[in-house]
């Protein structure tokens, strides 16, 4: 047997070792992604009555953006309250009552990786995940001679794999 392995069987090994590694981080993307299809439902949220302290008299657009409210709107004004969807803001004492519902604190979590930005630790994780994921892709056909039947199939279904995503993005 030859002393010098070929290219195949190191890409094999590395390509084995790393996806046992990642099979973690996989697992948790998974179950945290499937989680993130129902964010707009109340899966699994709970209800939480937020109080804070803001400054009187607000203008009905800088309340919505100080709340971080998407699609903010007043439903009615009586006297000094405002009412809006599951709340209320006082303008004379600046108090802001509102029910939010959010996700239990491990899941919330879970779902943090996918919203990671560049100032996260998370950051460096998914950087990881992605090139790894990049080294997935292309060792799986530097496994296989070109000239390989395996290969050449492999070739048609990431093809294939490539357009029907590109199909659903646009659908």
């Amino acid at each position: 047997m030859s002393k010098n392995k070929s290219t195949q069987f190191y890409m094999r090994i590395f390509h084995r070792y790393l996806g046992f590694f990642l099979a973690g981080i996989m697992a948790v993307y998974a179950f945290s992604g499937v989680i993130l299809i129902y964010r707009d439902t109340d899966f699994l949220k709970t209800e939480k009555v937020v109080e804070k302290k803001l400054k009187p008299n607000l203008e009905t657009e800088v309340l919505g953006k100080t709340l971080r409210f998407k699609n903010f709107k007043v439903e009615k004004t009586e006297n000094d309250l405002v009412y809006f969807k599951n709340g209320t803001y006082n303008t004379l004492t600046g108090d802001v009552k509102y029910t939010a519902k959010e996700l239990p604190f491990v899941i919330k979590k879970f779902t943090d990786l996918h919203k990671a930005t560049s100032s996260s630790p998370l950051y460096f994780l998914n950087i990881f995940f992605g090139v790894s994921l990049l080294f997935f892709v292309i060792s799986s056909f530097i496994m296989f001679k070109p000239k390989n039947k395996i290969f050449k199939e492999g070739i048609y279904i990431g093809i294939s794999g490539i357009i029907l995503t590109i199909i659903l993005l646009f659908i």
